[in-house]
């Protein structure tokens, strides 16, 4: 009965609940701009734009750290994947969450003492500024577009979803909308206004997350074992459905091998991403640095655990057919299961609860993008105009001046890309950007601050060829090119999916109709994450680069003696 109203109700909403829920969710909206337009009128310096002010608490910055990181991966592609993969989907929540204790141990406070405002400021110390400065700065872009586009996919089946529109147009024009709002929240916001944003979300995030698990919970008296049950029960796997196999590793060894490398995005993945990167500058001193990161571990270490209730529990009360129905990514599974929880497709509660859920999920993918969108334009002003083009002659105005710019133009290649993007997982994308962050910004990070005979030449091989390699092999993976193969079984097809790739219903070409190019050509790579492979290629590229360099420009080590101390100790920092 679930599957049914799950599936009917957009079209079982009243003209009134509609209103109500369409009014609802503007009052969300109306807030962060308001509180973006609240922080414009204290941006008054490059200072205030890019780190605003460094002036936030240890708790403020662990609130916007969780809501920059609890992103529509978390809530809605983790709850879509668990829903529908069961085991299999919850190691994207274990990944994410043990990505943190690299952040702290190894980057939060020595990353804080050592650079300004970008990640550039740590590499470019004792190198060559413009070379290495242009290759962070390429990298922070690439990394920032491809985490972009998760959030707005979500964003565009999300929103579909609450209004109750099928089709692929009304999912573009939210991906435009979020796209333009993304773009006015950094531009007129900047830091300060973002961050405010971030905090604001991330109660809102926990309170709705928290609201749902509780219900769930009591759904089935608070046993869990009953949940899972009927889950299992309802996704027509059996036992399997609780068991590692069903997405990894149940078909053949290139499974298991992308298991492999999906862990070690997610786990390294964190202290290479840009927009957490930059979150570390916010705060006046390392100490605050580091119960930044402490304050993030204990929200996100709970969140994650209440998506094995969201997942699950969709799962059993809203069903793998309905999900897949709605968006075949599994993105609008927790909205449809605040629906459900709150009494069903019609229902006055219902309407509610998918309301403010769908509320909360949308100002959760606002803040992100914003903040993706401002690690972007910050690296490209501050790095790429001001260090590399103008040689550091620009003004702070002018830093600011084009660091807006470049939001515009960040944020239009966005929105064209995530148009193309918008039938893929959100969890997956976000995989794939942070395999791209530890391929291309951790190990030029890790030895520049670790190793005294790492030089320009390291750094730059380490960049490029991380991300090259990372890049590339996406290109030439099934995300790419879908068609049936030894290691990707032909797909069961609906109707849309056959249309969209140009194949009757009953083909047997597609292994993936969500491909970006092609539905029938099979992947030449079968890796659906580039990790496993890119990341040592970045490490190693770093090393041999360094080793074969000529002489180094911190022959004597000086500089390398200074950034150390700088590091340890907090001393000259900013």
């Amino acid at each position: 009965m679930t599957d049914v109203l799950a599936l009917t109700g957009a079209q079982e909403r009243t003209g009134v609940q509609q209103a109500l829920v369409i009014g609802l969710f503007a009052v969300f909206v109306a807030v962060t701009l308001y509180i973006t337009i609240w922080a414009s009128r204290r941006t008054k310096t490059a200072t205030d734009f890019y780190a605003g002010g460094r002036s936030f608490s240890g708790v403020q910055n662990g609130l916007a750290i969780g809501g920059d990181y609890m992103s529509a991966a978390s809530f809605l592609g983790i709850a879509g994947l668990i829903a529908l993969f069961g085991y299999d989907g919850f190691l994207y929540s274990i990944g994410f969450l043990v990505a943190w204790l690299v952040a702290l141990l190894l980057v939060a406070e020595l990353l804080r003492n050592s650079g300004r405002y970008t990640m550039a400021d740590v590499l470019a110390f004792r190198m060559r500024q413009r070379p290495v400065r242009t290759a962070a700065g390429v990298s922070t872009i690439v990394v920032s577009i491809f985490y972009l586009l998760a959030q707005m996919v979500g964003a565009g089946a999300l929103v579909s979803l609450l209004l109750g529109v099928t089709g692929e147009g009304p999912k573009i024009i939210v991906i435009v909308a979020v796209g333009l709002l993304m773009i006015f929240y950094v531009t007129v916001g900047g830091m300060k206004g973002t961050t405010w944003v971030q905090i604001v979300k991330a109660v809102l995030l926990m309170t709705g997350a928290g609201l749902m698990t509780l219900l769930v919970l009591i759904k089935y008296g608070f046993n869990i074992s009953e949940m899972l049950g009927a889950a299992a029960q309802a996704s027509g796997k059996g036992s399997a459905f609780l068991e590692p196999g069903l997405r990894y590793g149940a078909t053949d060894g290139w499974s298991k091998i992308d298991l492999l490398s999906l862990g070690l995005a997610l786990v390294l993945g964190t202290a290479g991403l840009p927009h957490i990167l930059i979150r570390f500058y916010t705060v006046p001193d390392a100490r605050a640095a580091r119960k930044s990161v402490t304050w993030a571990i204990g929200l996100i270490g709970v969140f994650y655990l209440m998506t094995l209730a969201l997942g699950f529990g969709a799962a059993a009360l809203v069903g793998g057919a309905a999900i897949k129905k709605n968006d075949p990514g599994g993105n609008t599974a927790a909205p449809q299961l605040a629906e459900v929880l709150g009494g069903g497709a019609g229902s006055f509660g219902g309407s509610i609860l998918l309301a403010f859920i769908a509320a909360v999920a949308f100002a959760t993918i606002l803040a992100v993008v914003a903040g993706l969108t401002l690690a972007s334009s910050s690296s490209f002003s501050h790095d790429l105009y001001a260090n590399v083009i103008k040689r550091g002659q620009a003004t702070e105005q002018d830093e600011v001046r084009v660091a807006k710019l470049a939001a515009l133009g960040i944020g239009a290649v966005a929105i064209v890309l995530s148009i193309f993007a918008r039938g893929l997982n959100v969890a997956f994308l976000v995989a794939l950007a942070f395999a791209i962050a530890a391929s291309a910004n951790l190990p030029a990070i890790l030895f520049s601050l670790f190793w005294k005979r790492f030089n320009t030449r390291g750094a730059l091989w380490g960049i490029y060829g991380g991300l090259v390699s990372a890049v590339l092999i996406v290109l030439l993976s099934p995300v790419a090119w879908g068609g049936a193969s030894e290691t990707r079984p032909a797909a069961k097809l609906t109707a849309e999916q056959a249309a969209k790739c140009g194949v009757p219903v009953t083909s047997t070409q597609v292994g993936n109709p969500t491909a970006l190019f092609s539905c029938t050509t099979a992947a030449p790579i079968p890796l659906e994450n580039p990790g496993i492979i890119s990341i040592p290629i970045g490490f190693l590229a770093a090393a041999v680069g360094s080793l074969t360099a000529g002489r180094r420009e911190d022959e004597n080590g000086e500089k390398y003696a200074e950034l150390e101390a700088r590091a340890l100790t907090g001393t000259g920092a900013h």
